[in-house]
């Protein structure tokens, strides 16, 4: 088996997105792994797993596009924004029109400004907010910018004094689609929150990757290489083995055709990854050998 690598998880309900990260180290026989992209318990789907020097580029592909399938309920509003929460408030939202509806999930489409869930990953002077609420603590906290791509609004269920919103929703890092339920109930003043979260796609990553966690636990699974995500991930470069001798030492290359992150490769193996700066495509990690000849 390779040491260095990727698997891509389909992270199964009630279970932590570090949980799946020690089920992988023991199936991999090694500590060195790390996930791109929290899951919550109650969320499943796509979680992409780095191990080894594979960790060293789950920073690059957390930062891609991610794709989810949601359900937001109106008329109940949680401490969690999600449905694993106290409830807070419950209201009548049967007048809700599904005009109204459509008019604020298609408002909050594009580069906007959303406050994540107190209950989240987020750090707080340091610590974790769900730490900080676990422990008595109450705060908000501060907005920040995100970028929305689409809002595909799929079936709206009327149900008594409730109303369920299927969705599908397409956008980058630090969107938080518990916020999406929460907003919307909130502009409509009914409350909401996210009863159902599946992740179906991060950056290159889907579920036609993805193993389960009982195929992870039993062994049953086939790694992806580095070179293959970085393949996958970021604009190429094939390399000489003289280039690769430099960035070996850091040393920048002539600039890049791509002023994106470029992927410096010398046949299956992966190198450096290289950014245009000054005119020079520097190294900003280097996977290459020192002892390359040339």
């Amino acid at each position: 088996m390779i040491t260095d690598g990727f698997l891509v998880v389909d992270k199964a309900a009630g279970m932590t997105s570090h949980d799946v990260v020690a089920i992988a180290r023991r199936a991999l026989g090694t500590k060195k792994v790390g996930h791109a992209g929290t899951l919550d318990p109650m969320a499943t789907g796509v979680l992409v797993l780095g191990f080894g020097n594979g960790t060293r580029l789950l920073q690059y592909i957390t930062d891609g596009q991610k794709r989810y399938e949601a359900t937001i309920v109106l008329g109940v509003s949680t401490v969690t924004d999600d449905a694993e929460g106290e409830i807070l408030i419950q209201t009548d939202a049967s007048k809700i029109h599904d005009e109204e509806i459509e008019r604020e999930l298609r408002a909050m489409v594009g580069v906007i400004q959303q406050r994540p869930s107190s209950v989240s990953a987020v750090k707080v002077a340091g610590e974790r907010a769900y730490s900080r609420v676990r422990a008595g603590e109450e705060f908000e906290l501060p907005t920040r910018e995100v970028k929305i791509s689409s809002i595909n609004i799929g079936e709206i269920r009327h149900l008594n004094q409730r109303v369920e919103i299927d969705i599908e929703v397409v956008c980058g890092p630090g969107t938080f689609i518990r916020a999406i339920a929460r907003d919307c109930g909130d502009r409509l003043k009914v409350g909401g929150h996210l009863s159902r979260l599946r992740r179906t796609c991060v950056a290159p990553f889907t579920l036609d990757n993805a193993v389960s966690v009982d195929s992870l636990k039993s062994g049953d699974f086939s790694p992806l290489s580095i070179a293959k995500v970085a393949r996958l991930t970021f604009a190429l470069r094939e390399v000489s083995l003289i280039e690769e001798r430099e960035l070996s030492f850091g040393r920048p290359l002539e600039a890049n055709d791509s002023d994106a992150i470029t992927a410096a490769l010398s046949g299956d193996r992966l190198v450096a990854l290289l950014l245009n700066k000054t005119g020079k495509a520097a190294p900003i990690a280097v996977f290459a050998n020192k002892n390359v000849k040339e």
